[in-house]
């Protein structure tokens, strides 16, 4: 990868707000008492429904990684917060998109987009069953008449091809909210990101 195209990843990074915790999490206040939940699995077909039962007990996405841990093996970890001084009753639900094909991932987020949902945090790792998948997690708030969002996701193994795409995005007005690195089913070792617009 080129110092240029690094370059240019770190400012997207920093401008989305995404630092593998999702972009647009709730932020903890200074003051204040926290609750915090962590869920962990190797599945991601229970990873959606433990997420929906958090926030059905007023916790909150705060952020996602896939990896190694020490006793569970290769793991989805999210966490979940909550402020113990909240009143408010809970009102958050969540959709957790989990495929080694980027085209399906593609449909699969925009079908969310179309029901108001917004992307909160993106990552990748090898699952129980799907082997290396990349993991999109995304909050819809009841409470509201949410707007929908376009969403678009590039996949290419080239990051000059990637700053291209984006660049042609940008100009769209599409802008920028995740970016994974790993090897997916049939691309080999992609870079993939996602960007969002308001629908029109």
């Amino acid at each position: 990868m080129s110092r240029t195209i690094l370059r240019f990843l770190v400012v997207c990074l920093l401008a989305g707000g995404f630092f593998s915790l999702g972009a647009a999490a709730q932020s903890p206040a200074v003051n204040g008492a926290w609750d915090y939940r962590l869920l962990a699995t190797n599945k991601t077909s229970t990873m959606q429904k433990e997420m929906n039962e958090a926030a059905d007990a007023g916790f909150r996405f705060q952020g996602v990684m896939g990896g190694e841990t020490s006793f569970g093996g290769s793991e989805v970890v999210v966490i979940f917060a909550k402020s113990k001084d909240a009143a408010e009753k809970p009102h958050f639900k969540y959709i957790l998109l989990a495929t080694n094909k980027t085209s399906t991932m593609q449909k699969e987020i925009q079908q969310a987009g179309d029901e108001g949902y917004e992307y909160k945090g993106q990552t990748v790792f090898k699952t129980a069953f799907g082997g290396q998948e990349v993991v999109c997690i995304l909050e819809r708030d009841t409470s509201i008449t949410a707007g929908r969002w376009e969403y678009r996701l590039f996949a290419t193994k080239k990051t000059s091809t990637m700053q291209k795409e984006l660049r042609e995005a940008g100009e769209q007005g599409f802008s920028f909210v995740g970016v994974t690195v790993a090897q997916t089913a049939f691309g080999g070792t992609e870079v993939v990101s996602i960007v969002r617009r308001p629908a029109k």
